[in-house]
């Protein structure tokens, strides 16, 4: 049986490991600094297996040294958003959580492959990088996968119709300066710009890139995890089954896309080596601009953390 980690027991982790446990693909160990939290939640999924048909191990612990020998890490520990703030305002204390958990990944599992959740997304996984040293193919943020499910999500509602049929890709950093693409988004093949106008398209882009924060606004503790949970899920199961989807995740570029020295959100191949290929899509003008400028608002933060 393979294993997995997930260091953080909050939304986002704890419903992780519930995802991850019902397709019964690998024994988990969910890691907090809160005694007692992750040993109860853990306790709780387990409980649930004779109903739901899962047969992995699940456990919960504030020691790292369970997570050895895990084939993947993912990590979410961190404080979430609250209203008003941006995915930027977490950048300080996230930073100083994520060099923590990084030195514990090198200590006890240092042939895994880190999956980073925690927000900026896009700078928290440049620094899992270099905190590690890893293979960049070992490093990887999620974040791309989520946002192409939420623009897909609200191109099913606008078509009123089936989201199985609908196939939709967000490039860029996971924030205000993402980049959906409407003309590599499909329903059933058909280019989007053959079903709707120009602005019900930008109307649904909007909505993308102000979903997360739309949720916190309601929520007023936390984030979003249940989208995010499954997003995390799916990419683990990719390169555990070594399945090969392609999924935009963030990525370390060096020269893809003309960048270099950050992590963006692109188009990849995942398997059991982790991101096994970057797909270079050709892009036009618009779209190459905006995705240099989400890679601007990344590469402020990059020289923060510098």
């Amino acid at each position: 049986m393979t294993k997995v980690a997930v260091i953080g027991s909050g939304n986002v982790g704890a419903t992780t490991v519930q995802r991850l446990a019902e397709l019964n693909i690998a024994d988990i160990v969910m890691v907090d600094i809160v005694e007692g939290l992750p040993q109860g939640k853990a306790m709780d999924i387990v409980q649930a297996a004779p109903i739901m048909g899962y047969d992995v191990d699940v456990i919960g612990t504030n020691d790292y040294a369970n997570i050895n020998d895990s084939d993947i890490v993912v990590v979410t520990a961190g404080i979430a958003r609250k209203p008003g703030m941006s995915r930027d305002d977490l950048l300080a204390t996230n930073i100083k959580i994520t060099q923590q958990v990084c030195a514990n990944i090198e200590k006890y599992a240092p042939g895994s492959i880190i999956m980073t959740v925690t927000n900026p997304l896009d700078i928290i996984t440049y620094a899992a990088l270099r905190c590690t040293q890893f293979d960049r193919n070992r490093v990887m943020g999620m974040s791309g996968l989520l946002d192409s499910s939420r623009f897909a999500s609200f191109i099913a509602k606008e078509m009123n119709c089936s989201v199985r049929d609908v196939n939709a890709m967000v490039l860029g950093g996971h924030g205000d300066a993402m980049v959906p693409l409407p003309e590599y988004s499909t329903v059933s093949g058909i280019a989007l710009s053959k079903l709707m106008d120009e602005e019900t398209i930008e109307k649904i882009v909007g909505r993308t890139i102000n979903a997360g924060a739309h949720i916190v606004s309601h929520l007023k503790e936390g984030s979003a995890f249940y989208a995010p949970s499954a997003a995390i899920a799916a990419m683990v199961e990719s390169i555990l089954k070594d399945t090969k989807r392609i999924f935009p995740a963030s990525v370390f570029l060096n020269g893809e896309y003309g960048m270099h020295d950050i992590c963006l959100g692109v188009p990849v191949k995942l398997g059991r080596k982790g991101v096994e290929e970057i797909i270079e899509l050709e892009l036009n003008i618009r779209e190459a601009e905006a995705l240099q400028r989400s890679a601007s608002a990344v590469r402020e933060g990059i020289a923060k953390i510098r």
